[in-house]
């Protein structure tokens, strides 16, 4: 993980882009490429895998970007999400069970 944000980083660098990815910019990104993204699946199930993989991985992108923006550890805002998410969806009341934990 640390070699692509490296990478992206430099890319941005490079470009002298960081002045445009503000917070504010970048989630209109994030929100705009998951448009996008859900756009291939608009009208069925068929897909193309290449083009969905481009717009994930846009989406991808963006969100590294805004970690990169707020000074936040992608690794340890992930690990404190899962760890709230543990207590909302106990495997005993949410497995195979798509219910929202407010519902339980």
């Amino acid at each position: 993980m640390d070699e692509i944000f490296d990478k992206l980083i430099r890319f941005q660098v490079e470009r002298d882009w960081k002045k445009f990815h503000t917070p504010e910019n970048l989630a209109k990104s994030i929100s705009i490429e998951a448009a996008e993204l859900l756009e291939h699946f608009q009208w069925g199930k068929d897909y193309n895998l290449e083009d969905v993989s481009e717009e994930l991985a846009d989406v991808l992108i963006y969100c590294i970007y805004m970690a990169n923006s707020l000074d936040l550890d992608i690794k340890e805002i992930i690990l404190d999400k899962m760890e709230k998410n543990a207590i909302k969806y106990p495997v005993d009341k949410s497995k195979g069970n798509a219910t929202k934990y407010t519902e339980f």
